[in-house]
């Protein structure tokens, strides 16, 4: 299936190496006081999604493959959320880090099924 010869490649990794820059640019202007609190968490929630595209790039079964790109599902959730509420708390405008979001989600969802179609 991957005719990449590294993550850096997939189009999926990419944009969520992108949305990260973009989450890191967002929270350097959060209070001081959520420096351990909602920052480090959209900090860590982003970060775990491009991550687990790279550690799952690499895995040689389709169930491992599966695991991580599902759990940088679930980050991507998280993620979600934490902008939601940055914007609820008027920490700054996320639409359209959501926006770029719901393309990594697409793009995260389509690469999990290529890869859970070869079981």
């Amino acid at each position: 299936m991957e005719k990449t010869k590294h993550f850096r490649e997939l189009v999926v990794w990419q944009k969520a190496h992108q949305l990260v820059l973009d989450i890191y640019r967002l929270t350097k202007i959060f209070l001081k006081e959520e420096l351990f609190g909602l920052t480090s968490q959209l900090r860590r929630s982003a970060v775990s999604v491009p991550a687990n595209v790279a550690e799952g790039y690499r895995k040689r079964t389709i169930p491992d493959k599966s695991k991580f790109l599902n759990i940088a599902q679930g980050s991507l959730d998280e993620t979600h959320y934490y902008l939601i509420l940055a914007q609820d708390l008027g920490y700054g405008s996320t639409e359209i880090l959501q926006v770029n979001l719901e393309e990594v989600a697409r793009l995260l969802t389509a690469y999990y099924n290529a890869v859970e179609a070869r079981r």
